[in-house]
């Protein structure tokens, strides 16, 4: 067998997710079923991180193992016909060692996510952003966010279903840029909770908005009711996962996927 480390742009509009199940079209089901059109197989597709329904992706790396005699450059260009008119592409695809794992080998993963704060509602952007109408106070919104870098036990930014062994994380990048008429919200960890990225979100809107939210209160609190609501899915994106430089040697990779 042959292990092939691939990244993967994805659109979740319409899709349940990353995790395959009954329930409908998943990115992983989408993934399975163009490799087994390809070579006979229906092998698992492990990713970087298991997006929800709805949150797209510009570059997961996902890994999935074939039997050998086929080129990476073969791989991609097969994959790529059989998901044709699907919501997945596949960037590039590379023959990994045997031992590269896409989810235990990640060192940190990044997202995005993006809120169109304008009074029109979106059309072109429409299913990609979450749009808030009124204005929003950047500075108040910065403020917060610097208060929940480092680590922190994010109890209160956990989705009730979360089956995370510790609600201990360690936050590294949590930044607020305005680009024309977005505001984006940029994390980095080595891991997040169910749901934390979208909690913290839709708390610093919140506050944002001029509610009376207190980052350290919520982390007192070590309960979800004490932060705001969950952010949309649609806004979310996850844009790149990095490696170690020794995982990245030996897979040929790079270390950074971004935006």
């Amino acid at each position: 067998m042959t292990r092939y480390r691939v990244v993967l742009e994805y659109d979740g509009t319409g899709l349940i997710g990353w995790q395959e199940n009954r329930q409908g079209p998943s990115v992983q089901s989408v993934m399975k079923d163009a490799l087994e059109k390809f070579c006979g197989v229906r092998p698992d597709v492990v990713a970087a991180g298991r997006t929800d329904a709805g949150v797209h992706a510009v570059a997961m790396t996902a890994h999935f193992d074939l039997p050998d005699g086929r080129d990476a450059d073969t791989v991609m260009r097969a994959l790529n016909f059989y998901l044709t008119e699907k919501p997945v592409s596949v960037l590039s695809c590379e023959i990994a060692a045997d031992d590269f794992h896409a989810r235990f080998d990640c060192t940190a993963r990044h997202y995005e996510y993006i809120v169109l704060n304008r009074a029109a509602a979106p059309v072109l952007r429409a299913g990609r952003v979450w749009w808030v109408p009124r204005k929003l106070n950047v500075a108040a919104m910065r403020r917060a966010a610097a208060k929940l870098l480092g680590n922190h036990d994010f109890t209160s930014f956990r989705a009730t279903q979360c089956q995370a062994k510790s609600p201990v994380k360690t936050l590294d990048v949590c930044r607020i840029t305005r680009r024309g008429d977005e505001i984006v919200f940029t994390f980095a960890a080595r891991s997040f909770l169910h749901h934390m990225v979208r909690n913290i979100v839709g708390t610093l809107v919140e506050i944002g908005l001029g509610r009376p939210y207190d980052i350290d209160e919520i982390f007192a609190a070590k309960n979800r009711s004490s932060s705001g609501p969950t952010a949309p899915a649609a806004g979310l994106y996850f844009i790149g996962a990095d490696y170690s430089t020794d995982g990245a040697a030996r897979c040929g990779a790079h270390d950074r996927t971004g935006k």
